[in-house]
């Protein structure tokens, strides 16, 4: 089996080292040793376990990804870069035909989406990739387009609690809104609380303290007008191991449809879960 060359940007951050860690484990791919990261990192690599990834400054990118292209040959891209640069990261894959497979939220995301679309390349884009979170999602989904109104009169609280340097409001959280619309709640991802303070998380929340720099809790809250129905839905993921799993799933589902020549297209985790 040829393995699936990958190239991992946003190193040092948490995530894209979480997705290095498990893909130099996982025989389906072999890692290209160079990341593109952001303009406030100053080290020019960094050692994650065994393994030595050179980074490249935005002002350096152009040059060096001709050159890795160069020596490399075709790959697919993960991007868990900061919010910010989601769709400058993105114009760049599509200018230098790399497939991508992109978990960071934040963005102009019909911009992100018509950038792959107007491209040559095909993408999978998910604000989650935990793939048993997808999978919730796409119930709730379900449950939406099939009882509309179903919650009419009821009150929503959506809770979300993410490491202090999550910089943006939980994407998955934001997906859930327009679903509980549908449902019959009135309801504003504004209207979202949002916990980044690791104290409160412990104390409050119960966020175990060794999970505090990495962790994703949710919870939707339902409340009938008179108080005497409540309906309760959370997912609490410790870790970021379930996400880096789901994101490999996604290359390697990505790169099936790049042998079978599709190009201008965005496919969601809804896919490659239907797929598995």
């Amino acid at each position: 089996m040829n393995r699936i060359k990958l190239m991992v940007n946003g190193i040092p951050g948490n995530m894209a080292a979480d997705v290095i860690r498990h893909a130099v484990n996982d025989d389906r791919f072999e890692l290209i040793s160079h990341s593109l990261t952001g303009p406030e990192i100053t080290e020019t690599e960094c050692t994650i376990d065994s393994v030595t990834i050179r980074l490249i400054r935005p002002e350096k990118r152009e040059q060096a990804m001709a050159s890795i292209k160069e020596a490399e040959g075709p790959f697919i891209t993960v991007d868990y870069t900061h919010p910010s640069a989601v769709n400058d990261n993105a114009e760049f894959y599509c200018r230098h035909g790399l497939p991508f497979v992109i978990g960071t939220t934040g963005g102009d995301r019909k911009f992100l989406a018509d950038t792959v679309n107007a491209s040559s390349i095909p993408a999978v884009i998910a604000p989650n990739m935990a793939k048993q979170i997808v999978g919730f999602q796409a119930m709730m989904e379900y449950a939406a387009n099939t009882f509309p109104g179903l919650f009419d009169g009821y009150s929503l609280e959506i809770r979300e609690s993410h490491q202090k340097g999550k910089a943006d409001t939980s994407g998955t959280a934001k997906s859930m809104v327009g679903h509980f619309n549908k449902l019959g709640l009135s309801f504003s991802e504004t209207d979202i609380i949002k916990e980044r303070d690791p104290e409160t998380q412990k104390t409050q929340w119960g966020v175990p303290e060794e999970y505090l720099a990495g962790h994703g809790w949710h919870t939707y809250t339902l409340l009938s007008d008179d108080e005497t129905v409540r309906f309760a839905f959370s997912h609490n993921v410790n870790g970021r191991d379930v996400y880096a799993k789901g994101t490999l799933d996604a290359v390697s589902y990505l790169s099936e449809k790049v042998s079978q020549g599709v190009k201008g297209k965005v496919y969601s985790m809804t896919d490659v879960l239907s797929c598995q």
